[in-house]
């Protein structure tokens, strides 16, 4: 059973409707399989502490429950350790909220030692502030066997003393996992391919996009947290450049804060990253709303698109072949003045261009030019065909060749660089 709660009057995101809340919702508990018997949205004018909802409504979603047989109940919605607890009480069954479902779906979805790390400190965490005295063996201890000894430690306070140690253990471990990635990007840097990191919200495609642009075989599957550990991929641009492609974890609307803490790890990948391919669904109606979530979450994460410092982004605006004709045409009509890139993942319609926009955003504009390599520079003749587009070529009788090609930029001031030394 699943109760999604909009606050009457009050809105974190006024683009985002109650009823696509309900279908997210409903899409978390799908991706791990939980079977829905009722959902329904909950207006609240205002929070009841003890319980989150007034007593009427707790009575009346008791007799839903009852009447469902549901084991289950989902609120969409943070709860205090007190309201879970009473709501617990109150329709006999078990209470989570939605961070609770997001670290059950996390849990399942973890397969490497890292994915697996972030999801049980998160976990703990979670866990640390839900401790409450339901069983006979938290009753407090007596701390001596003296009759006026004072009280010893509570099962309540060993059990959160435990929870601690494991927490510290591992913060450690992950520690030395970002030690890990921080020593593999500086091996990266020595030989200098950019990084082009996929983000975007949960589900809008980034993996498959991943799959098609490398020819990799990530998980993509039409489900909501499909891929939880980041992937690095090589990915060879039109002209002949080297980038790294990163594939990480979707984001998603009110996600906790502990949740983007434990995950840091994975997301200093987007921190790192050269550019950023900022991949939206645009066959989802909700898809502005997604983005903004996005943005606010990649600006909480220290990210800008502009300013000082800043990281260039490129919005991918995905799963065109889901849309009219006319809208795409639109679409594309509208591509220099709104700077993103519409494409189908999917068919690969649109990749083409995409990969030229990220080769002009990383090297900058193609330009043509007359080069003449002199006898003691043959060696860089390899270099030239693998990074620019040769147009003629002429053999001269001192040794030396002259060529016409295509070159951007930064691959042009580079073969200064190489022609200088």
């Amino acid at each position: 059973m699943l109760v999604p709660i909009q606050r009457t009057g009050v809105s974190d995101n006024p683009l985002r409707s109650s009823e696509s809340k309900l279908a997210e919702a409903v899409g978390l508990a799908g991706a791990i399989d939980i079977e829905i018997v009722h959902s329904a949205i909950c207006w609240l004018n205002n929070i009841t502490p003890a319980t989150l909802f007034g007593s009427g409504k707790v009575e009346e979603l008791a007799g839903i429950v009852q009447s469902m047989e549901a084991e289950l109940v989902i609120v969409d919605h943070a709860l205090t350790p007190v309201q879970q607890r009473n709501l617990e009480k109150a329709w006999k069954a078990k209470v989570i909220d939605r961070t609770g479902l997001i670290l059950e779906i996390f849990g399942q979805r973890a397969s490497t030692r890292e994915g697996v790390l972030q999801v049980q400190l998160a976990h703990l965490n979670y866990q640390k502030g839900r401790l409450v005295r339901s069983w006979t063996h938290l009753e407090r201890q007596r701390g001596s066997t003296g009759f006026i000894g004072g009280p010893g430690e509570t099962q309540i306070e060993a059990d959160r003393r435990i929870l601690q140690d494991k927490i510290v253990k591992l913060e450690k471990e992950l520690e030395q996992v970002r030690r890990t990635r921080t020593l593999h990007r500086s091996k990266r840097k020595k030989v200098p391919h950019p990084v082009v990191a996929l983000v975007g919200y949960t589900n809008a495609g980034k993996s498959t996009l991943f799959n098609t642009l490398t020819g990799a075989t990530v998980r993509a599957k039409d489900m909501l947290f499909a891929t939880l550990d980041p992937t690095l991929r090589r990915l060879t641009l039109p002209h002949g450049r080297m980038v790294i492609l990163s594939d990480t974890v979707g984001f998603i609307s009110d996600l906790p804060t502990h949740l983007v803490a434990a995950f840091r790890a994975t997301l200093e990948e987007v921190l790192e990253a050269d550019l950023i391919l900022h991949v939206r669904d645009m066959s989802d109606p909700d898809n502005a709303a997604q983005a903004a979530d996005v943005t606010r979450i990649l600006h909480e994460l220290g990210v800008r698109d502009e300013g000082e410092g800043s990281t260039k982004i490129i919005e991918v605006w995905n799963k065109i072949d889901l849309l009219p004709y006319e809208t795409v045409e639109s679409m594309e009509a509208r591509r220099e003045e709104t700077t993103a890139v519409p494409v189908s993942a999917t068919t690969g319609q649109g990749v083409e261009f995409l990969l030229e926009t990220i080769e002009l955003t990383l090297s900058g504009r193609l330009i043509n030019r007359d080069i003449t390599i002199g006898v003691n520079d043959m060696s860089q003749l390899n270099w030239l065909y693998e990074h620019a587009k040769v147009h003629s070529r002429e053999d001269r009788e001192d040794g030396s060749v002259a060529l016409n090609l295509d070159i951007t930029e930064h691959d042009m001031s580079d073969l200064q660089r190489r022609l200088a030394h």
